[in-house]
């Protein structure tokens, strides 16, 4: 006996719902395993810092300043991994953004944690980090929540800050004989050195983010990036030393950088 078989065919309407829907969770999936791979990084290379100030492989000082060198630099170059548009934008923020919340917590007292004080702190003082350290993580988050990738704002900010801070300090204890007249605890050698590695590793990054279209190589943004290395001028104010230069420099190349790129 032959019997007939009904098969039901999605009609379009279907399909276009479950297209739509794939669409939308391709994204976020995508943004999930980007931010895994991301705070994989983040963490690893806290941890390593840790170890180092811990086991004294560098001096305090200098050991606190490989880790600003590096953290928001590395940071950066996950950011291709993301969305483009809010959503990848503020799921990376998360990965610096954690970290506001454990200096915060670490510089009031209520998490004790030597080891992260000895890799972010200047002299062993854990209220330290309600400073600098959380001056830091504010900077690269709002860069990287309101900027994102397509903006040369983000990049100056977070280039001047990390590559331009971290090598002035590096350098002008090295080779700072030479102090600047107004200012006598800062010298000619630390602020060259910040401009030129706030400039150099800025236009290195908007090489680096034109391969993948977020952003458009020209001579004018090259000049951009001049003008705005210029704030190592305010990182050799002596005010800087009162506030904090996490919280002037990456100020200024912000305002800077709004004004030279609007």
């Amino acid at each position: 006996m032959l019997g007939c078989i009904l098969t039901t065919k999605p009609n379009n309407t279907d399909l276009k719902c479950r297209s739509e829907k794939a669409n939308m969770l391709l994204p976020l999936v995508g943004d999930l395993c980007a931010l895994a791979l991301t705070s994989c990084y983040a963490l690893g290379l806290l941890r390593l810092f840790e170890e180092t100030a811990k086991r004294v492989v560098f001096k305090q000082k200098l050991n606190r300043k490989l880790l600003h060198i590096t953290f928001g630099l590395g940071f950066m170059l996950f950011w291709p991994l993301f969305s483009s548009g809010i959503q990848g934008a503020a799921m990376a923020a998360l990965v610096p953004g954690v970290n506001i919340v454990k200096v915060l917590l670490i510089g009031l007292g209520i998490v004790k944690d030597e080891a992260t004080v000895k890799s972010m702190s200047r002299f062993g003082d854990y209220r330290e980090l309600i400073k600098g350290p959380m001056y830091y993580a504010i900077t690269i988050t709002l860069c990287c929540a309101i900027y994102w990738r397509t903006s040369p704002v983000a990049i100056a900010g977070i280039c001047n800050l990390c590559a331009g801070d971290g090598i002035a300090d590096i350098i002008g204890r090295r080779f700072g004989k030479k102090k600047i007249p107004y200012n006598k605890d800062k010298s000619f050698a630390g602020s060259i050195a910040m401009a030129t590695a706030g400039f150099t590793v800025s236009v290195g990054y908007m090489y680096y983010f034109s391969m993948f279209g977020y952003v458009r190589t020209s001579f004018k943004m090259v000049l951009g990036f001049l003008v705005v290395s210029l704030n190592a001028l305010v990182e050799s104010h002596p005010i800087c030393a009162k506030l904090d230069d996490n919280l002037l420099v990456p100020l200024a190349s912000v305002l800077l950088g709004t004004l030279v790129f609007a």
